[in-house]
């Protein structure tokens, strides 16, 4: 799992003048962290599917856990990659 989290946020620049790019490998805490928030983003995700099968209702809020979340992450590998 932490090959391709490690892949998406490494940074590969082009040298100038050069056939040559720049491999800049991401922090380790920040792939633990994107690891955390995607298990958590997994777990938020069962718990509101299971919310919905056993009490057959929406829960707005655990919802607004998961969109946080996305939200979150597609900051995080965006803001690397620039």
């Amino acid at each position: 799992m932490a090959d391709w989290i490690k892949r998406a946020l490494t940074r590969r620049r082009p040298r100038q003048g050069s056939r040559n790019v720049r491999v800049e490998e991401p922090d380790e805490r920040l792939v633990l962290g994107v690891k955390f928030l995607i298990c958590l983003l997994f777990c938020l995700t069962s718990l509101e599917i299971v919310h919905l099968v056993i009490l057959r209702t929406w829960n707005s809020e655990v919802f607004a856990g998961i969109s946080g979340l996305v939200g979150t992450l597609t900051g995080l590998f965006l803001g690397q990659k620039t």
